[in-house]
This record gives structure tokens, sequence and C-alpha cells, in this order.
């Protein structure tokens, strides 16, 4: 069996751990001690792995890493891979995101804030701004989320690069059919219950905490609300709500099985006034049949009460298995779809993403 990867962004540093065959993962010692890493990609479609990390250096602001040696060495290209050309006024608060390109082999896709797209064609080293996105009209009127105003998802087709959408908190999804020339909402059926009666189906400004997409079926997302859980088989033009059977339909991460399209996990929490887990159990929700039933997955999960949430990037699913990683530095996995899981880490800072691969 393949050795597996896992990369654990936190607030205060980043930590690799490692397995051989289906073996117990061994957490390295930690690297960029005390620096906050919002965003980790494993990039498997070269010959040589490439890890990236998107790092905020405190008030010396935030940067992109790489790594081309598994984690050994880092370097930077230059002092601003990412940096908002100067007519725009704004200025790089963090990377949200790094997203390996499918179908393009040198392109990687960076979500950042103030809630903008940006593309590299060298592997991640350097990044250029999608304009059309930056000027889309709508833009003046997103707000920002309780974490900022961040774009934190991207979803590539997996053979044409010509599709891709975005998650904006609070701007909603939005897509393009022509590489990112052009970008249009896509929020139809998407209920934002905090607007007033009559106003609560609006065309942007939902609050959208994430989506995912299995490569085998590109037309279906599933997304992650601040008020719901829902599909689309469209590609976003329509979307519905498969939250109702679930004990709350109030969380951050939503992940896709790796080989099954129909799989798809969620954590809930009580209500956003109470980010805590639903009962104060640690319990993973997993459905297989596209969100119309779902059932709880608790085995070796821990039996006391859990008061600590897991944010939107700090769940994911691989074909090294499931993981997700808690506020309060917990990390957990499973390799047998959920079924059981096992705890990988423990006494880790405040987990902010968690990304896995088979290498």
């Amino acid at each position: 069996m393949s050795d597996a990867m896992l990369a654990i962004g936190t607030r205060k540093g980043l930590f690799l751990a490692r397995s051989s065959g289906r073996g117990r993962f061994e957490v390295e010692p930690i690297q960029f001690s005390t620096v906050a890493v919002h965003s980790v990609a494993i990039d498997t479609r070269g010959a040589t792995p490439r890890l990236l990390a998107g790092i905020e250096y405190g008030h010396f602001g935030p940067s992109v890493m790489y790594s081309d040696d598994l984690g050994k060495s880092w370097q930077e290209a230059g002092k601003a891979p990412i940096a908002f050309p100067e007519k725009t006024g704004a200025t790089l608060t963090r990377v949200w995101q790094l997203a390996p390109s499918p179908s393009e082999p040198q392109v990687v896709w960076a979500g950042v804030e103030p809630g903008a797209l940006f593309r590299s064609e060298d592997g991640g080293i350097t990044y250029e701004l999608v304009e059309a996105l930056w000027e889309h009209p709508h833009r003046p009127q997103w707000q920002p989320g309780g974490g900022g105003l961040c774009l934190h998802t991207i979803v590539n087709h997996p053979s044409d690069p010509r599709i891709m959408g975005v998650a904006v908190s609070t701007g909603g999804f939005y897509r393009t059919g022509d590489g990112g020339l052009s970008w249009e909402a896509a929020n139809q059926g998407i209920r934002a219950p905090f607007m007033p009666e009559g106003q609560q189906y609006p065309e942007f400004g939902q609050c959208v905490h994430k989506v995912v997409m299995h490569p085998a079926r590109p037309e279906r997302l599933f997304l992650q609300h601040h008020f719901g859980v829902y599909r689309s088989d469209d590609f976003g033009g329509s979307w519905q709500d498969i939250g109702s059977s679930l004990p709350s339909d109030f969380g951050f991460p939503i992940v896709v099985h790796p080989a099954q399209t129909d799989t798809v996990y969620v954590l809930p929490l009580h209500a956003d006034m109470d980010r805590t887990p639903v009962g104060h159990r640690c319990r993973v929700y997993r459905s297989d049949d596209a969100g119309d039933t779902w059932r709880p997955l608790e085995r070796g999960l821990p039996e006391e009460p859990v008061y600590a949430s897991v944010l939107r990037d700090a769940m994911t699913a691989s074909t090294a298995g499931v993981f997700f990683g808690t506020r309060d530095g917990e990390v957990y996995g499973s390799r047998d779809d959920g079924e059981s899981w096992s705890q990988v880490a423990r006494h880790l800072p405040d987990v902010l993403t968690v990304r896995a691969a088979e290498l």
C-alpha cells in the first residue's frame, strides 16, 4: 500500500504526519513555529510532490511557501508571491485556499482575503490576480463574515479548465464557464433567513461556508451554508436543501468521499450562536444517498463532552482516509469511510486546515 501524508495547519505552525501503508500516522516536529498556517495543499501531479502553505507572519503579513522535498526545506518566491496590483488599493490579509488545478499541470489557484482569486502558472510559486472576479459589479456589496471577507473555496472541473466555481463569505457561490473571464452568481434556492421576509432568496449575499464536488460527477455540488446543507445537480444553477434530517444544519466543513459520488460528510454544530458539537458529542454525519438520509459516526471518537468546533477547511477526504482537526488541537482519522476513528494527534494549537494524500 502507498505511503500517506497528512498536512495540518494550525494557529501556531504546520505539522506533517506520515504513515507507511495503513500504519499509524507519526506526527513530525512543528514547522513555522508560532506562524499561522491558514491553507495547505499537497500537489501530487508531478513526479515529485510539492507542498504549499499559506502562512501569516503576524505583523510581517501573509505569504506562500513551497517545498519540493516533502517538508524538509521550504522556499518563498521573493517577498510577495501574492500581491494585489497597486491600482486596486487592496492589501492581502491572508491566503485561505490553495488548489492545484486537476486539468492544467502547472496551474495553482489561490483564494484570499479580501475576497479575490489568484492564478499561478508555475506550480504555485508566483500568482496573478483574476481581475474579472475582482471587478465583478457585486463585489462592492459583499460583506465580511465572521472570519473576514474571504474567498475560501475553489471548485475545479476535473477535465475542463474553463469551468470552475468559488465561494466567498459572505458573497455566495460564483461560477465561470470561460476560464475566469466572466463570472455569475449561482445561489438560486439558497435561503438567507437573516434577510427580511420576502427577500430571503437573494441573487447573492449568502454566507456559504464550504462547497465540494466529486470529480466523477462534476455537475453535482454539495454546500454547507451558515443556515443549511444543500445539493446542486447542475453546478450551482439551482440548489435544494438536504439538511432537514440532520440534528442541526449549521456547521462549517463538508467533504465528499473520494470514490463514492453519493457519499458526503458533515460535522453539525448547535447553531451560529453556539458553535459546539450537537449534544456536545463528537460525531461525524455521513450520507450515502447524496443527502437524502444521514447517520452519525462516532466509534473511536471521544465519549466525554466535547465543546470544540471544526473549521471549514479542517476536514478532508482522500484516498488516504477521512480526517478532521478540532479547535482544541485534536486530529482524528478514519481508514474505513468513517465507520471507526482513531486519534492522529492531540495537544496541537487550534487546527485551521487539514489535507491528506497518498504519495
